[in-house]
């Protein structure tokens, strides 16, 4: 059973670095990945993981891991954790021990002395509102703060007192002096050191200042030997100021910063302040909840590491922006799943069938492949008996043309078993179908007799020997494309509120044991996973569905070709 191949699309950085090394230069090669321990990654950092750790062992590299925590009153321990694991999941290990900025805090607070000795930063006194108002705008030049004149003396015992405890948050600043006429606003005089009596998850309480992000990370991966620091496009206008902190201290190395398009995904927000929002109001069970784009939901969800890598090769490393359809991810997630899922069959919404002129209390055992290209997987058991259950959706009491499933008088094709009939259906009280009483024909096992056409197969399970499971119907978390692209318009507004339904099931024996994280293909159906937490073998049966079986971008891909 062949699938189509996933083709890696353009990477200019990889491209960059090759010509850079035909060329003499950069023949080692240092990346790193540096999350704000502030939240869960998410399918965005994805693509910046594999890019980093990608090249790095591509190319005989190495890639670092650095928190750049500098914001403690926002940052925990259990974000930390989190980042690692879902790193390693994705296939990819780190060089050497986990890096903090907070490692760096001496020697960045020590480099904030030079500034301040050289003439080239200051204490500023004025508050949030007055420093918006002297900073200027796009079209009008700054203001010199009242404080850009003190004297080195002055500022260096100001910054001690910062540094010593004896200001309140808010009270004063640390700020670079560069120009507060540049076009480039990030160049007017950025801040460097704010104070915060708050604990931090690394240094404890050694500190109450901490710097801003803009100082620390340049100067880490100068620390850290950098040769290729990537970043996405909305820090291509700090890069001026990136490169004024390595030109004005004292650095081991030269870092180049370097930009490429983030990704954008349509019917998802990648916000890392609305993905808490949505954790914070109780509006998904948390960050790992299958509906959320985190790389710990995605994969709870059921979606494969290798299907992300997948994914991110195929949208490619631009400098351009733009909007990467969903049904891409489903394509790479579903090119993967055809080969690596079992198959099983499950009954979500069941009907009782009745099968009248088989024998009462006789059971046959039927087998059919795990994978049907994958022999190594062997065979599984189906029993078979007098009562089954089969879905809902494949019985109409008034068909129309080319229904091609169970109808009155209508015959069918049982998977893996045989042709029935249905000749009579039974209702309650509210008129609504709750058995079928059907024939089957005992020649048909394996086999079409000759002159007779069955066109539909549905799936089934045996009433006596079914697995009760708890289903969780997953459906994309916003009902438009754009979810946040109106600003005027609360992107809560979005939610869809079918993105969850949850029902109970019937599955086959096969499935008693599965393991959490396990993936099945529900034949007819669609992929579904073993939920990572909740699901018990030979307990609590929890499936959650990972994607649908249709695939839209393969035949936009076959259209197109």
């Amino acid at each position: 059973m062949s699938q189509p191949e996933i083709t890696a699309a353009s990477n200019f950085i990889r491209t960059m670095i090759h010509q850079q090394r035909e060329a003499g230069q950069a023949q080692d090669i240092v990346t790193r990945f540096p999350p704000e321990p502030n939240g869960y990654l998410h399918i965005g950092h994805a693509k910046s993981i594999c890019l980093n750790f990608g090249l790095a062992e591509e190319l005989g590299g190495a890639c670092h891991l650095r928190f750049d925590d500098t914001n403690p009153e926002k940052e925990s321990q259990a974000y930390i954790d989190a980042i690692q694991e879902d790193i390693r999941w994705l296939g990819y290990q780190w060089a050497g021990e986990v890096r903090f900025a907070s490692n760096y805090f001496e020697q960045l607070y020590q480099w904030a002395v030079h500034l301040i000795r050289e003439g080239l930063a200051y204490v500023c006194e004025l508050n949030a509102e007055q420093m918006r108002e002297y900073r200027g705008t796009l079209t009008e030049p700054g203001r010199p703060s009242p404080y850009r004149e003190r004297s080195v003396e002055e500022n260096l015992a100001e910054f001690e007192q910062m540094r010593a405890g004896a200001y309140p948050n808010g009270a004063k600043v640390l700020r670079a002096k560069i120009d507060m006429a540049a076009p480039n606003i990030n160049l007017r005089d950025p801040i460097l050191y704010r104070i915060r009596h708050a604990h931090h998850h690394q240094t404890g309480d050694q500190w109450c200042i901490y710097p801003s992000y803009d100082f620390t990370h340049g100067q880490s991966d100068a620390i850290e030997g950098i040769t290729h620091s990537l970043c996405t496009l909305e820090f291509e206008d700090h890069r001026p100021l990136y490169e004024w902190f390595l030109r004005h201290l004292p650095v081991p190395s030269q870092p180049v910063q370097t930009e490429f398009a983030r990704l954008n995904l349509n019917y998802t927000v990648t916000s890392k302040r609305k993905l808490k929002l949505l954790v914070d109001e109780g509006i998904v069970e948390g960050w790992d909840d299958p509906r959320m784009p985190t790389i710990a939901g995605l994969r709870r969800r059921g979606y494969t590491a290798k299907s992300l890598r997948d994914f991110c090769d195929m949208i490619g490393v631009t400098r351009s922006g733009g909007v990467v359809d969903i049904n891409m991810l489903y394509f790479a997630l579903r090119n993967d799943l055809e080969h690596a899922a079992r198959r099983a069959m499950v009954v979500l919404n069941p009907l009782k069938v009745v099968l009248t002129n088989w024998k009462e209390g006789e059971e046959v055992e039927l087998s059919s492949p795990h994978h049907p290209a994958r022999e190594e997987l062997g065979e599984r058991r189906l029993p078979f008996t007098r009562e089954l259950y089969i879905d809902s959706d494949d019985f109409m009491e008034e068909p129309p043309k080319k229904f091609f499933r169970l109808a009155p008088g209508q015959e069918v094709r049982l998977r893996n078993a045989w042709v029935i009939r249905c000749d009579e259906v039974i209702k309650n009280a509210q008129g609504e179908v709750v058995e079928l009483r059907c024939s089957y024909d005992p020649d048909t096992l394996g086999k079409n007799p000759e002159g007779r056409k069955v066109k539909g197969v549905i799936h089934w399970v045996s009433a006596q020997h079914a697995i009760p499971a708890e289903v969780r119907l997953y459906d994309n978390l916003f009902q438009v494309e754009a979810p946040d692209a109106d600003k005027d318009t609360d992107f809560l507004e979005h939610l869809n509120p079918d993105s969850l339904q949850v029902v109970q099931a019937y599955c086959e024996p096969s499935l008693a044991l599965a393991q959490p994280e396990d993936r099945f293909q529900f034949e007819r159906v669609g992929y579904f996973c073993a939920d990572r937490y909740q699901h018990q073998p030979g307990e609590k049966l929890v499936f959650n569905r990972t994607v649908g079986l249709k695939d839209s971008w393969a035949k936009i891909q076959k259209k197109g070709s």
